[in-house]
């Protein structure tokens, strides 16, 4: 094997889709703030995911509605306050 071939912080982590409530635990150099105790007792950064191949529906075979209406609300309100945002006459 060769050496120096991956990072200096390359270790176990845990991947955990809250949709689906499945998690895998895998090597990774991906950030993360919180950690989880996995099955084996030991404590491993976890990484959230919010879709992974257990709730994905092309690999679920599954349409699952995801409630992106909070997002998008959200983002109107900060756009209707920017100065590109439309009048109320329908101008620009």
């Amino acid at each position: 094997m060769k050496k120096d071939t991956h990072p200096d912080n390359y270790r176990l982590v845990v991947f955990k889709d809250f949709s689906a409530d499945e998690a895998f635990l895998t090597r990774s150099c991906a950030p993360t703030r919180d950690t989880i105790v996995w099955e084996d007792g030991k404590e491993y950064p976890l990484v959230k995911l919010e879709i992974s191949s257990f709730s994905h529906p092309f690999f679920t075979g599954k349409m699952k509605f995801v409630d992106t209406a909070g997002r998008i609300d959200k983002f109107n309100k900060k756009f209707a306050k920017s100065r590109f945002a439309k009048s109320e006459k329908g101008e620009n």
